[in-house]
């Protein structure tokens, strides 16, 4: 840092790299926060000989320059902080007055505490924050950072594996012109050479990926791939707090097939005539959520109490994981790096085409606003990461190129599956009948014409109109039941 760029930062609020003290004579006792919050955050300058008052500096400089210097460097050399930090320090004079500056860099290995890990500190805004239990969990675990699913287990083999589960990988690998050399090999054979299992061990990524649920569960027991479909715009928003959740499934690969096929009922695959006269389906939109979901498992903490969750919307699309993005967002966009989590997970999913190429699966999602029109978010704290993608309704997709779609009723549910065979219960289908016979029908009514409660009658209703076969115009006790389809 310049004199000039230090001239010009005092001219400011404090910036989220930048610390003011004091320290006229010794060493601030809460110097040690700030190195703390530096070295845990993105490194950042602490500046000596300064006032702060609310928003506005004031150049006091310091006494004795050289021994603040050694005794701040000094301390840093002793085993007061549970590792050694390469701080640098530069001393400035101005207008007569002695500053001193230190650098403190970002660190790979954190948490960076004193005395004990309930002293580890991160950078907040401007301000230094003790960090929660999580968070300093959540930094010894990226110590791991693609290392922990690589190592091996003891005492496992392979016949702690899901053979059907495996049998299915393998055949969807042979769709494609991968690791064709292993079309033959055994099962055992097979899973040395991509690293399922290694010397006859299985390993972390092999065990998630494929192995049985009761073992899987003894060895990393916060395993869960969720998946849940919210009929509203937000969970406080919704009638009902899901209409769809997916089965606990007994791995990774189980998980991710079931809800590829949910995938395919939330967005537009439309289909274009090529000039041969043969029709092509253009899946742009589901590779996209294919690519997020892969993503989500292939960089997830799944040692992280905090599970991996898909929530489906009526408006969007949520994924959220446990552990953050190894970088700032906007340094992982529009480039291509690749660090990985998990790399033998992320391998198995690229074997298959269901990733993308190692440093381009960002690029990918980003892509979503060139289909739809519409802007994915991304948001990425110490603990979780978020990635969330807008959705149109079915009834939108449906009717935004039709000249009928000015009828189409207001109160129309949103993502409604498409393109998906609707099987009613008896319940249902006898409350759609009466509907079609009375549109001003009550529940009430339909409870006692069928012989049954008034919720029942209601979660019918409910079941109805999330299918997208009838809607609701006007209030409950004023308005009228309409067919949206038979």
């Amino acid at each position: 840092m310049t004199k000039n760029e230090l001239v010009a930062k005092l001219h400011d609020i404090e910036w989220e790299d930048f610390e003011v003290k004091a320290a006229k004579s010794e060493l601030p006792k809460n110097i040690w926060e700030s190195v703390s919050a530096f070295s845990n955050t993105s490194g950042g300058w602490i500046v000596l000989g300064v006032k702060q008052t609310g928003k506005t500096f004031e150049i006091q400089g310091v006494d004795n320059i050289e021994k603040l210097e050694q005794d701040f460097l000094g301390t840093l050399r002793s085993e007061k902080f549970n590792q050694r930090l390469a701080v640098t320090s530069k001393q400035y004079d101005i207008d007569g007055k002695k500053l001193l500056a230190f650098y403190v860099p970002e660190v790979d290995l954190k948490p960076v505490y004193y005395g004990s890990p309930i002293n580890t500190f991160i950078r907040m805004g401007s301000g230094d924050q003790r960090a929660t239990e999580g968070e300093i969990r959540a930094m010894f675990r990226d110590q791991s950072f693609g290392k922990k699913t690589e190592e091996t287990i003891p005492d496992t083999s392979i016949d702690m594996l899901n053979l059907n589960t495996l049998k299915s990988y393998r055949f969807a690998l042979s769709q494609t012109q991968n690791l064709v050399n292993l079309r033959e090999v055994d099962d055992a054979e097979f899973c040395e050479q991509v690293n399922i299992t290694r010397n006859g061990l299985l390993t972390y990524a092999g065990l998630l990926m494929f192995g049985k649920a009761p073992y899987v569960l003894r060895y990393v027991p916060t395993f869960c791939v969720d998946y849940i479909e919210i009929p509203g715009p937000t969970i406080e928003q919704a009638e009902v707090r899901y209409t769809y959740r997916i089965p606990e499934q007994d791995n990774i690969w189980d998980s991710v097939q079931i809800i590829l096929r949910r995938f395919r009922t939330l967005v537009d695959a439309p289909i274009h005539i090529k000039e041969d006269g043969f029709a092509t389906t253009d899946e742009s939109q589901y590779n996209v959520l294919r690519e997020a979901l892969a993503n989500m498992v292939m960089h997830g903490d799944h040692f992280d109490s905090l599970r991996s969750c898909i929530r489906v919307y009526t408006d969007h699309i949520e994924f959220m994981n446990g552990g953050c993005f190894p970088l700032p967002v906007k340094d992982i966009i529009g480039k291509v790096y690749s660090k990985l989590r998990n790399p033998t997970i992320a391998k198995l999913f690229r074997f298959v085409g269901i990733a993308e190429n190692a440093g381009y699966g960002m690029n990918k999602l980003a892509s979503w606003e060139s289909l739809t029109g519409t802007r994915p978010s991304v948001d990425s704290d110490r603990t979780k990461a978020i990635v969330s993608f807008p959705l149109k309704s079915a009834i939108q997709r449906k009717t935004e190129n039709s000249d009928d779609a000015k009828n189409v009723p207001v109160n129309v549910p949103v993502n409604v599956p498409v393109n998906v065979p609707v099987n009613l219960t008896e319940t249902q289908r006898q409350v759609l009948a009466r509907i079609k016979e009375n549109h001003n029908i009550t529940h009430r009514e339909i409870a006692e014409q069928l012989s049954i409660t008034d919720k029942t009658a209601k979660r019918a209703t409910m079941a109805l109109r999330q299918l997208g076969m009838i809607a609701r115009e006007g209030s409950d006790k004023n308005g009228h039941w309409v067919v949206v389809k038979d």
